[in-house]
């Protein structure tokens, strides 16, 4: 994916104020979560070494940020006092530029611990921000301009909480969409981005699933695809009607799905693990299947392979067209957040802040670094023009995590 591509990708898309160096969605700009292979981000670093700023997150959340012209965002949380925010900081300094409370109170009393209040990653539509809370039982999507001003505010459904919320905004053309599955009975969402409308809305089953709806252009035409909830669903993006649905995935799962343009490839976790192989052309075939547990981290897809880190810090290449598995490469930690290729090297983060650089081919993988950034990273973290923005905890006194943004690059 060279930059001229991803630009093609920003300008194909009715929006503006989008450059090809920003981040500004989950995933990516192409949502396939590929860094330009262009770029030279650091191969090593530490919170001294190749840091051109860290600035304090107030809080904590496990979404990732995104990175649009001289701004980064994120969203972040404080169980103790009951707020979720979003946060804007100078990319250029890593100084906070405002503080936005989106909601107060309202917070569960329990969720999975590798959960949090802050899970999701904003959207950013060339003029407006747009994020994602459970609060108070019901999940709501917010807009904001780029000054941190409330535009307008969507109750998408009521939530039955099993192990937390963090799907994150899609934009495609004047619409945000927006999912929230659950076992109250979830909801897929086409809102208008200017006021917060529901154009569109498909009722979803009775089950807790995690994944974010995820555009892609396969079989010849954009599908919203979503897994989970026992099936994989494609939608029209721009009218919410199936476009086909077939049995499989497994309950839940949390993974975004990605394709070759042929395939969609899916992963899930409970109450089965799998990683398969579909066809996008609504015939329902099932291309390849295996048992792998790849239920957090999400795949990636490269010149014909498919390469995924399991979440018991195991990472795999497969022969994307047969599920042929070419070879294994164990880091020996869990893994909550996605790999990042950056050409064929790839930058995985272990929940315990070691932070890899593996050479990736279909050939093999060899460790090239092995990096300790903090003590915790559940973030997935992102790298663009030359820079990784990392979000990690620490360890502080009496039990207390510090969470900082770093901004990683090579300094001479």
């Amino acid at each position: 994916m060279k930059t001229a591509l991803i630009l093609a990708t920003l300008l194909s898309l009715p929006l503006s104020g989008l450059q090809a160096e920003d981040w500004p969605w989950w995933r990516g700009p192409n949502r396939d979560g590929l860094a330009d292979p262009d770029q030279k981000p650091p191969i090593t670093f530490s919170e001294t070494e190749n840091v051109k700023w860290a600035a304090k997150v107030p809080g904590h959340g496990h979404g990732s940020p995104i990175v649009v012209g001289d701004r980064v965002y994120l969203a972040a949380a404080d169980d103790d006092v009951q707020k979720q925010w979003v946060l804007c900081y100078d990319r250029a300094t890593g100084k906070p530029i405002w503080k936005t409370t989106i909601h107060e109170g309202g917070f569960p009393k329990k969720m999975n611990s590798r959960a949090s209040n802050a899970s999701s990653s904003l959207a950013w539509d060339g003029e407006r921000l747009f994020i994602n809370f459970l609060h108070d039982k019901a999940v709501y999507t917010t807009a904001l301009d780029p000054k941190g001003k409330q535009l307008w505010q969507t109750k998408i459904t009521d939530y039955v909480l099993h192990q937390g919320y963090g799907s994150s905004p899609a934009i495609y053309k004047h619409l945000v969409i927006v999912s929230a599955d659950n076992k109250g009975g979830g909801a897929l969402c086409g809102l208008n981005r200017t006021d917060g409308k529901i154009i569109w809305r498909q009722e979803r089953p009775k089950l807790p699933n995690y994944p974010s709806p995820i555009i892609l252009t396969a079989a010849g035409k954009e599908q919203l695809i979503l897994t989970g909830c026992e099936k994989i669903v494609s939608y029209d993006p721009l009218t919410g009607q199936v476009n086909w649905e077939t049995e499989g995935a497994t309950t839940e799962c949390v993974t975004s799905t990605i394709t070759d343009g042929k395939h969609v490839y899916t992963s899930g976790g409970y109450p089965k693990n799998h990683v398969s192989a579909i066809a996008a052309d609504g015939s329902g075939k099932l291309i390849w299947a295996n048992q792998s547990r790849v239920y957090v981290p999400s795949m990636y897809v490269r010149d014909g392979h498919l390469y995924g880190m399991m979440d018991a810090g195991v990472l795999v290449c497969w022969n994307s067209e047969t599920g042929e598995r070419l070879w294994r490469k164990r880091m020996g930690k869990p893994f909550t957040s996605s790999p990042v290729p950056v050409g064929d090297l790839v930058y995985a983060a272990s929940e315990m802040g070691n932070f890899y650089v593996v050479k990736a081919t279909p050939k093999g993988a060899e460790i090239i670094a092995e990096n300790q950034l903090g003590n915790r990273i559940y973030a997935t973290p992102v790298i663009v023009d030359g820079q990784i923005f990392a979000r990690v905890a620490h360890d502080g006194d009496n039990d207390q995590r510090i969470e900082k943004l770093y901004c990683l690059e090579k300094i001479d």
